[in-house]
């Protein structure tokens, strides 16, 4: 199988609002996908449309050869998501909520311990979950959209809030999930770790895709390699390295014995997504 996920011509609006405006994407095994955008940018319809929680105005949706419709149980089966609303059951620990999912997957006697420990939560998983900080509550979705070992993962601003440590530790399993063969989509408006996790990005902005590519890609094709040096005085030196004398220049410099440090540069996410859409990810 080639594709994980096929959308075609995505478009659903909210009453006037048109939140996604006939978007097209495909999403291979092993592939992870960042869909990077600000907030409003039409990331969570867009999710909730390949999820089945909402059907969308035009457009079809392929996961795993099959045509996607709201609360298909064989599709449902197969797959993982982790949103931005954490629906966990507070009253129960962290094993019971684990081990009540994993029933609801027909998984008998599944081993809750060693999910626990992916995320990080062996030590509380007895623990009542309304004790559980954000990070921890997390970091449990996370294992929960996970438990059933999907071939497509969802998910929706996965590190949004967190702590450094909780946010290193979910992307340590993003990255798990996909060497594991399963495709994961993930919506962010984080450049950063879009550019860290994904193999390649979707810029989407108001409800419109405008570059599906890789990071490399991108970044050869809209940004600009430029060289810093930095001099004794203080002063610093761009140097674009497009430059038919850029070789020159930087051999000049070297040799004047003023320079302290030398650093390439390269275009960011965040300035190709401004470059092609005019707008910043604020949040």
């Amino acid at each position: 199988m080639n594709q994980s996920l096929l959308a075609t011509d995505l478009s659903y609006s909210y009453g006037d609002l048109k939140a996604v405006r006939g978007i097209s994407f495909d999403l291979k095994p092993g592939e992870i996908l960042g869909f990077l955008g600000p907030n409003g940018a039409g990331k969570s319809t867009t999710i909730k449309m390949l999820t089945g929680l909402l059907t969308p105005d035009t457009g079809s949706i392929h996961i795993l050869g099959n045509e996607m419709t709201v609360d298909d149980p064989e599709v449902q089966a197969r797959i993982g998501v982790c949103f931005e609303e954490k629906n966990l059951y507070l009253n129960m620990t962290g094993r019971e909520n684990l081990k009540f999912f994993s029933s609801l997957f027909g998984l008998k006697n599944y081993d809750t311990d060693t999910l626990l420990r992916k995320v990080d939560l062996a030590q509380r998983a007895d623990d009542r979950v309304s004790k559980y900080s954000k990070g921890m509550r997390q970091r449990l979705m996370m294992a929960r959209a996970i438990i059933n070992s999907p071939d497509v993962l969802f998910l929706d601003e996965p590190t949004d809030g967190l702590d450094p440590v909780s946010s290193r530790t979910l992307r340590n399993v993003i990255k798990q999930q996909a060497e594991r063969g399963a495709a994961v989509l993930l919506t962010t408006h984080d450049m950063w770790e879009a550019d860290e996790l994904s193999d390649r990005i979707a810029f989407l902005n108001e409800g419109k895709l405008f570059a599906v590519d890789t990071p490399d890609n991108l970044k050869m094709k809209y940004g600009k390699r430029s060289v810093k040096v930095r001099l004794g005085n203080g002063s610093n030196v761009r140097i674009e390295l497009a430059a038919a004398d850029a070789g020159d220049r930087i051999k000049e410099l070297i040799n004047s014995g003023n320079v302290m440090t030398i650093h390439t540069e390269e275009a960011t996410l965040e300035d190709i997504f401004i470059e092609i859409t005019g707008r910043g990810l604020d949040v």
